[in-house]
C-alpha cells in the first residue's frame, strides 16, 4: 500500500480492543482511507505466545516483556517516522489489560507485576499520547466465533473465562481513560461495522473530525 506524502501534521490513532475484536481489520482499513502507515501487533511470530497458551504461570512475564519491548520500539518508531499512523493495539493494553488479568488470575506474581508497572511507567514516560483510541467492544461469545473462524493454532486453547475477564479488564481501563485521552467506542456484536459501509463510514468520519 503506497503511503502519501509526509504532511505538516502527523496524526496517531491506535485500535483498541479484546482478543478477535477486529483490530487489525479496522487497521487495514483506516490504513487504506487515509493513506495512513499500519503498524501491526507481532503475534505469529512471538516465540512466545504458544508456551504461554500452554501454561500462562510459567511465560506470563516473559511475554508481557516481549510485547511491551516491542510495542515501546514501534511506538518511537511512529513518532519519528514523520507519517501519520495507524497502531493495531496500544500499549497502554499491555498493563491495563494483560499483565493485570495476569495478576489478578494468580498467573503473574505480585512482584513480576510490580516490576512490570514500573518499566511500563518508565518506558511511557517517553511517549506521546495517541490523538484517538478506537475501541472495539465485543462480548465473549462474539469473541469466541471470531477466534475460532480464522483458525490460528495457538488460539485453540483460550477459555471463555480468560476472554471474559479481559472484557472487564477493558471496560475498567476505558472508563478511566475517557477522562484522560480521547476515546471512540465502537459496538461490534449486533453489526458487522467492517461491512456496513453506513458505520464504517460514520467510524471514519469520527477520525476525521479528531485528525482533521
Amino acid at each position: 500500500m503506497a503511503v502519501k506524502e509526509k504532511k505538516k501534521k502527523q496524526y496517531f490513532v491506535g485500535i483498541a480492543g479484546n482478543i478477535g475484536a477486529g483490530k487489525t481489520t479496522l487497521t487495514d482499513i483506516i490504513a487504506d482511507s487515509f493513506g495512513w502507515k499500519p503498524y501491526y501487533e507481532q503475534v505469529i511470530n512471538n516465540p512466545y505466545l504458544s508456551d504461554f497458551y500452554g501454561d500462562m504461570r510459567r511465560w506470563s512475564f516473559n511475554l508481557q516483556v516481549y510485547f511491551l519491548s516491542n510495542r515501546f520500539k514501534t511506538h518511537k518508531e511512529m513518532e519519528e517516522s514523520g507519517y501519520s499512523c495507524v497502531q493495531d493495539r496500544t500499549i497502554y493494553e499491555d498493563v491495563e489489560i494483560f499483565a493485570y488479568n495476569l495478576r489478578e488470575m494468580g498467573n503473574m506474581s505480585v512482584r513480576d507485576y510490580d516490576n512490570y508497572c514500573e518499566l511500563f511507567s518508565t518506558m511511557t514516560s517517553f511517549l506521546s499520547k495517541p490523538d484517538l483510541i478506537v475501541y472495539l467492544r465485543a462480548t465473549t461469545d462474539t469473541l469466541l466465533s471470531r477466534i475460532s473462524s480464522r483458525g490460528r493454532e495457538f488460539e485453540k486453547t483460550i477459555s471463555p473465562e480468560y476472554l471474559h475477564m479481559l472484557n472487564i479488564a477493558y471496560e475498567h481501563w476505558i472508563d478511566r481513560a475517557k477522562t484522560e485521552q480521547n476515546i471512540l467506542i465502537v459496538e461490534t456484536d449486533k453489526i458487522n461495522v467492517f461491512k456496513d459501509k453506513k458505520k464504517l463510514r460514520n467510524i471514519l468520519d469520527t477520525i476525521q473530525e479528531y485528525c482533521p
